[in-house]
């Protein structure tokens, strides 16, 4: 069925989403943070599935919490809805502008969960409705670890924060579209298992 719906609730947030890998890129988001919405409509669109999100953090601690979390339950509805992986392409890459921004991002839907991401290194600056470079890092890295997959994000040009969060949530959305396509019978594996 390559769908999940889960409900995820701590002291600090509550998410509730829909994930549907084989589209159409619809859903109603909203997170309370509406730079968030602004990129799940984004991961959306340009992943082309299925995608609603509820959600509700302690925004008046810091979009923190809230972020950490919608990556969290997303990586986690994602690894439901691939099942085992049985007939997925397992690789995607994107390379996505955004003016003077270039992002690339490359997954493999691996099994094992690595994010290779440093914001030290990227040298982004400033924040874009409220969210800076570390919260991109601790979305993707609950994404990882939940979606248990491998993740290398490139900043190749660009500094400024709202240019490369959002040329980083289209990238990661081309990717990861093209990595969970049914393009054999098999398991993209020598070892038999993701």
């Amino acid at each position: 069925m390559r769908r999940a719906s889960l409900e995820r609730r701590t002291a600090e947030t509550w998410v509730r989403l829909a994930l549907d890998l084989e589209g159409p890129p619809a859903g109603r988001i909203t997170t309370g943070l509406p730079f968030l919405d602004h990129m799940l409509l984004a991961l959306q669109r340009h992943g082309r599935f299925g995608l609603s999100v509820e959600a509700q953090g302690d925004l008046a601690v810091d979009v923190h919490h809230l972020v950490e979390d919608v990556g969290i339950t997303l990586g986690m509805a994602l690894k439901r809805a691939l099942g085992e992986g049985e007939g997925v392409e397992r690789y995607g890459e994107a390379t996505v502008p955004m003016d003077e921004t270039l992002v690339q991002v490359v997954v493999d839907l691996s099994g094992r969960s690595h994010l290779a991401f440093a914001p030290e290194e990227l040298r982004v600056e400033g924040s874009a409705g409220g969210m800076n470079a570390y919260h991109l890092r601790e979305f993707l890295r609950g994404l990882c670890n939940h979606a248990a997959l491998t993740l290398h994000v490139r900043l190749l040009a660009g500094r400024e924060a709202h240019h490369v969060i959002e040329a980083t949530f289209k990238a990661l959305a081309r990717a990861l579209h093209q990595a969970t396509r049914l393009t054999r019978n098999d398991l993209p594996s020598t070892k038999g298992t993701l």
